[in-house]
């Protein structure tokens, strides 16, 4: 799944003289196939900052659960570049001189894409939501903005020649899913194609729930090709066949199956709380967040804190030191109940599970159109879609985890007493 035809790739490598294969590089991915890098991408690209996101895990400590999640950001980000061009090529294969497409704005949306995750932190989502929120006293830094950041930082560092204007522009895309002028920007549906959120399609999940799905060794019938080779701008605004509506369903419905089943299953949530009190342990002494606004630090932390931190044999760093360990062996956090517990003795995970539009339906928010000849665009009631939807489109899970292993065996031997 996800692996273009060679008919498909034609089609999409001849839209664009960008993509000329006598001028551009390639790299095999086991999603997409071959990926053609052009030479403005590979001068991001070859450099040791983006070369950094190999050592960033995509889906962070879930490994530990599903062995084969161990890919990285750097494929991810490789398969949303690719995806953002074929995107935009696509549409300007058959809307191009309505909209005005030009060459500047296929190369933005394609760095968009390449550059989106730059800014990641260690350890997926944890680094931002759970760690550095406990030890800056809740801070808000995000990926995003620390993505605009590293990119000024890269073309400074690296004198990579690109216009001022296009540069502001990639960043405006990468932080389009939470900025609030996004009315004003010309041309509204390119923003909409690497971090859409106006209504949360975008090629960033097309690429991460079919590649996930594919490390994890789950299925995954959500077929984003049919997406992509049917969209089709409307007032300024990306829309789908309404024959593709469940399709769309999919989409949403497979992330949250993701995020119940993988990013917040039971265990990695686990091991991700021990994580956070170690580095919160360490954090003091090693000063990890004090890099978060600076790239030319910044750049510098990636996973490999933890091997640091279960080498670094000062007596400071012992309490982090036995947390990573029990990681090692397998000594995590058990889920407790039906015992009396401190504050300190357990940790709390609360994770909230939606369709990317907290409890409402994402397809609220989305425009369809009939046909082709059709100039109307409409959304789609849910009764139309199925009868079997959820009223509510949001789920809560709230796990306590015992630290202690000696107070989850009390909690069982009481049990057993109690039983016989």
């Amino acid at each position: 799944m996800g692996t273009y035809s060679d008919d498909q790739l034609s089609h999409l490598q001849t839209l664009e003289p960008l993509y000329d294969r006598r001028f551009s590089k390639h790299v095999h991915d086991n999603v997409h196939g071959n990926i053609y890098l052009d030479k403005l991408s590979l001068k991001f690209i070859d450099t040791e900052q983006f070369q950094r996101l190999r050592d960033l895990k995509q889906l962070g400590l879930a490994y530990l659960v599903y062995p084969g999640a161990v890919h990285s950001r750097f494929e991810h980000s490789l398969g949303v570049y690719w995806l953002a061009g074929a995107a935009i090529r696509t549409i300007k294969a058959f809307q191009g001189s309505e909209l005005d497409i030009d060459r500047a704005d296929i190369q933005t949306v394609k760095l968009a894409g390449l550059l989106h995750d730059i800014g990641h932190g260690p350890f997926s989502h944890m680094f931002e939501r759970e760690f550095l929120p406990r030890v800056l006293n809740g801070s808000n830094w995000s990926h995003e903005d620390m993505s605009t950041k590293m990119i000024d930082y890269i073309v400074d560092e690296h004198n990579i020649e690109i216009d001022s204007e296009s540069l502001n522009r990639v960043k405006e895309m990468i932080i389009a899913s939470h900025a609030s002028d996004r009315s004003t920007k010309e041309k509204q549906f390119l923003y909409d194609i690497v971090a859409n959120g106006r209504n949360g399609i975008d090629v960033d999940k097309f690429d991460y729930i079919v590649r996930d799905s594919r490390a994890c060794g789950l299925g995954c019938n959500f077929q984003f090709e049919r997406l992509m080779e049917t969209m089709r701008v409307m007032g300024d605004e990306i829309c789908y066949r309404a024959k593709d509506y469940l399709t769309v369903h999919k989409l949403f419905a497979t992330r949250a199956d993701l995020h119940r089943t993988v990013y917040t299953h039971a265990k990695v949530k686990a091991v991700e709380l021990m994580l956070v009190d170690a580095l919160s342990e360490a954090n003091q002494y090693l000063d990890i967040s004090s890099s978060i606004q600076q790239p030319s630090e910044f750049w510098k932390l990636d996973d490999s804190i933890v091997k640091t931190i279960l080498t670094d044999p000062r007596q400071e760093l012992k309490k982090a030191r036995d947390l990573i360990l029990r990681i090692r062996r397998r000594e995590i956090y058990q889920k407790a109940g039906g015992v009396s517990l401190k504050e300190e003795d357990v940790a709390v995970s609360n994770v909230r599970i939606d369709l990317t539009r907290g409890k409402n339906n994402p397809l609220e928010s989305i425009n369809f159109f009939k046909d082709y000849d059709c100039d109307e665009k409409f959304p789609i009631r849910d009764d139309h879609i199925s009868h079997l939807l959820p009223a509510c489109c949001q789920d809560t899970i709230v796990r306590v985890y015992s630290k202690k292993p000696e107070l989850v065996c009390e909690k069982l031997l009481s049990k057993l007493i109690l039983l016989c």
